[in-house]
């Protein structure tokens, strides 16, 4: 479900301007610049591979401690506050236990210079470093995750806080505060062999840089700009492959691989993988659309939310060619945000406010006829209907906090799927229907909202096969596949690629660059 106000000027502006001037491709390398730090007797290097967008770092150097460092360093300079995250791994088995490699937040380029780092040992050790005076020691906080390959470090004022994660399982933290270090900063990645007669490799994939929201935004007001992007479900790797400075959100997949459809200030784009390019899509009348689209199954029909001026703006569900077209009026009432189609294109499931509760609804296609399917206390949203069409699955805030559950196209049979703290939203079932990816929300976010621009999971479980003896509901543990910032956006509409191996979401930042 999305609540969205879109005003007559960036209306107009929207059609003037096409998405590709709106936008970018993926830049290549984020840094400024690269180079050794302290006397490092092995020249080190960085090196950007374009194809997966990871960067393999070169470095020798004896340590990052006491009063001088040596190691190599790409990085970038940044004001204000950021969150620096990647995924990390050394390459070979390397000579000495203590070697390192993480992210670092340097006040100069100097081997003495003040700094905050986020150090992933060769023993497995993960550790908050820094120094707060020129030339002064280095002190730490220590992580208990073991070996994380996942990390994140965040300037937050004077706060610095070190997140580290074995991908898949949710991050644990540590945190410090450097009151000189608040200013104008050298921010990037490192390695360090701790043998300065040897060099040690290091690879970092999902790198980000991030700009979270500044002090004041209005959410559906004011917006930061979006990736476009790609994971891959087995490996973990996330490839950006489109950038906009504006809000784009929900992508579909469409069934034949080659386009992803999403939003933009109420305009439906449809994406083409192979150009990198969007174009609009002609929605007539219908250019107040929020993130509630749906490809049918077949992928011939797109159901959207448009929110209808003769309507009080309301949000209305109309179906339309997918190609584009004259959209034809499904719900009689708003608001009605959609969230699925029937595997047999007949039913559209959704959620929608009526007597001042939102539940989960179905229509006849053709007879639009509307019929309740909950009548729990409190918000339930994002139906989806399974692929073999025998479950709707949903997330309901019923017992507190938001979790996702399912039940049978009647509404009958109602049952729980995820258990633990995080707020769940947005189920959607891989093709083969064997899987489950939802955006998870921190447990500090109101079970019952889903806002723009936080620290959130995309994560995934597992639906269990009757008479198979593989683990039911309760007893999995979700896995984390993503982590990302986000929210709003990111994953409100089926995402999944034709072959089951990967999913499209959005991620947010404002600008890199002062």
């Amino acid at each position: 479900m999305a609540i969205r106000t879109i005003t007559p000027l960036l209306m107009a502006m929207t059609m003037l301007i096409s998405g590709t001037l709106l936008s970018q491709q993926y830049p290549g390398s984020i840094f400024d610049g690269s180079c050794d730090i302290g006397s490092c007797r092995i020249t080190g290097s960085t090196e950007f591979q374009s194809e997966s967008q990871e960067y393999l770092l070169t470095g020798s150097g004896d340590n990052i401690w006491f009063g001088s460092d040596q190691f190599h360093f790409a990085w970038k300079k940044l004001k204000g506050d950021f969150i620096l995250s990647a995924d990390v791994s050394f390459i070979g088995e390397g000579s000495h236990e203590h070697r390192k490699a993480g992210w670092m937040i340097r006040s100069g380029l100097d081997s003495g210079s003040p700094h905050v780092s986020a150090a992933v040992h060769g023993d497995g050790l993960a550790s908050l470093q820094y120094r707060t005076v020129e030339g002064g020691e280095t002190m730490e906080n220590r992580s208990g995750v073991n070996a994380p390959d996942v990390i994140q470090l965040e300037r937050k004022g004077d706060l610095f806080i070190f997140s580290a994660a074995v991908r898949g399982r949710p991050f644990d933290t540590v945190a410090v505060r450097q009151a000189l270090m608040t200013g104008e900063v050298y921010a990037g990645l490192f390695v360090c062999s701790h043998d300065n007669t040897v060099a040690e490799r290091a690879v970092f994939s999902n790198v980000r840089v991030t700009r979270p929201v500044w002090p004041g935004l209005v959410p559906y007001r004011d917006y930061l700009g979006s990736n476009l992007e790609i994971l891959d479900i087995e490996t973990g790797l996330r490839r950006v492959v489109f950038q906009a400075p504006n809000s784009i959100q929900a992508p579909n997949w469409t069934p034949d691989g080659r386009y992803l459809i999403y939003n933009s200030d109420g305009l439906l784009y449809r994406f083409d993988l192979e150009t990198g390019r969007p174009e609009v899509i002609n929605s007539e009348f219908a250019t107040r659309n929020n993130n509630d689209h749906v490809l049918s199954f077949d992928g011939k029909m797109l159901g959207i939310s448009h929110h209808a001026a003769e309507e009080d703006n309301k949000s209305i569900i109309y179906i339309m060619p997918a190609e584009g077209g004259t959209p034809e009026r499904i719900t009689a009432h708003g608001p009605s945000y959609l969230h699925g189609w029937s595997p047999d294109g007949r039913w559209l499931t959704y959620t929608a406010e009526r007597n001042g509760n939102f539940d989960i609804y179905k229509i006849s296609v053709k007879k639009k006829s509307e019929v309740r399917l909950t009548d729990a206390p409190g918000l339930d949203d994002g139906s989806e209907y399974s692929p073999d069409g025998k479950y709707i699955y949903f997330n309901s805030v019923r017992t507190g906090t938001m979790k996702l559950w399912r039940m049978k196209p009647d509404g009958s049979q109602q049952e729980q799927v995820t258990f633990d703290g995080y707020n769940d939203w947005f189920p959607h079932l891989s093709p083969d229907g064997k899987q489950i990816v939802f955006l998870s929300f921190m447990p500090e976010v109101r079970a019952d909202d889903h806002p723009f621009y936080k620290h959130v999971y995309i994560r995934k479980i597992t639906i269990p096969e009757p008479g198979t003896g593989r683990q039911d509901f309760e007893s999995q543990t979700p896995e984390v596949i993503a982590y990302l910032y986000g929210g709003q956006g990111t994953i409100n509409v089926p995402g999944w690629s034709p072959d089951g191996k990967r999913v499209a979401f959005v991620s947010n930042s404002g600008p890199i660059t002062e």
